[in-house]
């Protein structure tokens, strides 16, 4: 999601889409996961229910990458995390890199 102003922590981001505070940009994006079981792929990652999800199948790192056909400027990045509901699969770190190619990543946070 891309947005003009800061958003604030906590922040419900399909209230924000809704009032143009911040605009969806990941249809913009090729996705790929470095593994996934069969039917908890990218297309259950995103497809806004809460109730379905991406479950990787291999050895870590688990990877989530999103490309962009161009250069792209992205401001917010939203994660829903559930660990209540299942805290052996909620990750532990989260690390977000960005760079020119899968070549130069470079971790921001």
């Amino acid at each position: 999601m891309t947005t003009p102003n800061k958003t604030p922590p906590g922040a419900d981001p399909k209230q924000l889409e809704r009032t143009a505070t911040v605009r969806e940009i990941g249809s913009q994006a090729v996705w790929s996961l470095s593994s996934c079981k069969p039917g908890f792929g990218v297309d259950q990652l995103r497809d806004d229910n809460l109730e379905t999800y991406w479950q990787s199948d291999g050895s870590q790192p688990h990877l989530v990458n999103i490309q962009f056909r161009r250069k792209t400027t992205v401001k917010t990045l939203c994660i829903y995390a559930d660990y209540k509901s299942d805290e052996s699969y909620t990750p532990s770190k989260i690390s977000v890199r960005v760079g020119n190619n899968f070549h130069n990543l470079q971790e921001i946070r």
